[in-house]
């Protein structure tokens, strides 16, 4: 009787802390949401995603795997993935980017038209990059930005409804 006794203590001291907790929230209170949505791609010798499309809700977390499938060097085809601001000039930021080597092709005067991006991967290496999701509905444009990609038609489209 006295290790039921000392079990039923134990029980209502672990569920104060959680009843009082609950109790201090109010009713349109809810608990941060750190999921993350995973969204896996590859860039190909063929100056190509293979997922061109990727719908999103405003506030959503993603994390973009990017994945090159070459075997060529990493000097002649690399592959990221940049997701730009909606109305920036794409031609212009890729022209301008091409003479951006060491900064991963991204010119540095326009990089604040860049919302998320990843490294470049040479053959057979991954990378990654995990943001949150613009809040403005709307299409944004992502891009390789790797010389001649995005003029070879290297792009997609992330839509936020």
């Amino acid at each position: 009787m006295k290790y039921l006794k000392n079990i039923t203590t134990l029980f209502t001291l672990l569920l104060v802390p959680f009843f009082a907790a609950n109790a201090l929230s109010g009713p349109g209170d809810t608990p941060p949401n750190d999921e993350v949505r995973v969204i896996e791609m590859d860039g190909t010798d063929q100056m190509k995603f293979t997922r061109t499309q990727i719908t999103a809700k405003p506030g959503e977390k993603i994390t973009i795997k990017l994945t090159t499938v070459s075997k060529l060097p990493k000097a002649a085809m690399a592959h990221n993935w940049v997701l730009m601001q909606k109305g920036t000039d794409l031609e212009n930021f890729a022209n301008k980017s091409v003479m951006a080597r060491d900064n991963g092709y991204i010119a540095p005067e326009l990089e604040d038209q860049v919302i998320a991006m990843t490294d470049l991967a040479g053959g057979g290496e991954t990378v990654e990059v995990t943001f949150t999701v613009p809040d403005e509905k709307g299409n944004y444009t992502y891009i390789c930005s790797f010389p001649g990609h995005f003029l070879g038609g290297m792009k997609g489209t992330l839509t936020v409804e």
